[in-house]
């Protein structure tokens, strides 16, 4: 089986990233350039779903019984 735990690393900093972008496209978070722009309100939770589906994909079991 082959070692897919940097998909759940990868996976965790995407959902974090989405997060944020989510937050300040909403302009929940400020001081950035993003704040308050509607396409990072849309990008991040899309950047999110990815992570998701990484941590779900590299947290999988794959082990066939023979």
């Amino acid at each position: 089986m082959r070692n897919r735990s940097w998909m759940v690393w990868v996976g965790l900093a995407l959902i974090a990233v989405g997060v944020l972008w989510t937050l300040q496209g909403l302009g929940y978070v400020g001081g950035s350039p993003m704040t308050g722009v509607g396409l990072w309100a849309v990008l991040g939770p899309l950047n999110a779903v990815i992570g998701v589906l990484l941590v779900l994909l590299g947290s999988r079991d794959r082990r066939v019984d023979r």
